[in-house]
């Protein structure tokens, strides 16, 4: 792409993406095409199927050095999400930076579970614990008007970025958010559902973890000791302690991890396993207990 601002060549829309398909190929990503596709439309500012309807057309000296530094960092694994500084969850357009996780698509299992247990009751309440960017706590009241959650984590800087998030997709007034290491800052309150996606990544997989999740990625929201259940040993007590009689925790789990938080929930007073939900590759997803009476 080093002659597209020479003027000797014309770099159409089409040109850029099959020179840009082929690089990113070399560097080994894992989606050179979308991700071609997904940089270009943003600089453009337009669709990504207008692309192709303007496919012969000539991208201007300006948009191409954009792209170009796009498609740079890109080239380090910098997640697209990152660069673009938005990611869509369940259906949803929601702001994210370095200081959160990315929303994954394996987490509306998640949010569809939630939605499920809540739909009806009048005036429900949730928290999501380990809330990031607001992506559960915004989707679940996305979908049930009369239900008030709070989005609880340890990070100021997330705990921002989900209160712009909520602003964006008009939930403010029934989604807040607060400081809070799990739900040890939550006092006196208790809910009909507590939802969670927290870190469960083992310290010994760290290494063998993508680039781009690796090398991009907080920390903090991912790796929880040295077998990834330190989180679900802290959480799930307090939970059984927030929750109202019949309510019920529901935690997204980390592979393989299905058989040690089923046997954490067991161990714990006052909650019973009651379900797991697999997702579309039928690889347990989420871990649902209920509260006793």
């Amino acid at each position: 792409m080093s002659a597209a601002g020479t003027g000797e060549e014309v770099w159409s829309v089409g040109r850029l993406l099959d020179w840009t398909q082929n690089f990113f190929g070399r560097c080994k990503l894992e989606s050179p095409r979308l991700d071609a596709e997904l940089l270009l439309a943003h600089v453009l500012g337009c669709a990504r199927i207008q692309l192709y309807t303007t496919y012969e057309e000539a991208v201007a000296s300006g948009d191409r050095s954009r792209f170009k530094e796009l498609v740079r960092r890109r080239s380090t694994f910098e997640p697209v999400a990152y660069l673009l500084g938005e990611r869509e969850f369940y259906g949803l357009p929601f702001a994210v930076g370095k200081e959160v996780l990315i929303p994954r698509p394996e987490t509306e299992h998640l949010v569809d579970a939630a939605v499920a247990f809540l739909k009806g009751r009048e005036a429900p309440t949730y928290a999501d614990v380990g809330t990031g960017s607001g992506c559960i706590a915004v989707a679940i009241a996305s979908e049930l008007e009369t239900a008030n959650g709070v989005g609880l984590d340890c990070c100021s800087m997330a705990l921002a970025t989900a209160s712009a998030n909520a602003d964006r997709n008009g939930v403010s007034n029934r989604v807040s958010f607060a400081e809070s290491d799990l739900l040890c800052h939550v006092d006196g309150r208790s809910f009909d559902l507590i939802v969670s996606n927290p870190p469960y990544v083992a310290e010994h997989e760290w290494d063998s973890l993508p680039a781009d999740v690796k090398d991009w990625e907080p920390r903090l929201a991912l790796v929880a000791g040295n077998d990834g259940l330190e989180i679900y040993r802290k959480l799930i007590p307090q939970a059984a302690e927030r929750l109202k009689p019949s309510g019920r925790l529901m935690l997204e789990i980390g592979h393989r991890q299905e058989a040690e938080v089923i046997a954490i929930v067991a161990q714990t007073t006052s909650l019973k396993p009651v379900a797991t939900i697999k997702d579309y590759g039928s690889v347990p997803r989420v871990v649902v207990a209920e509260r006793l009476e």
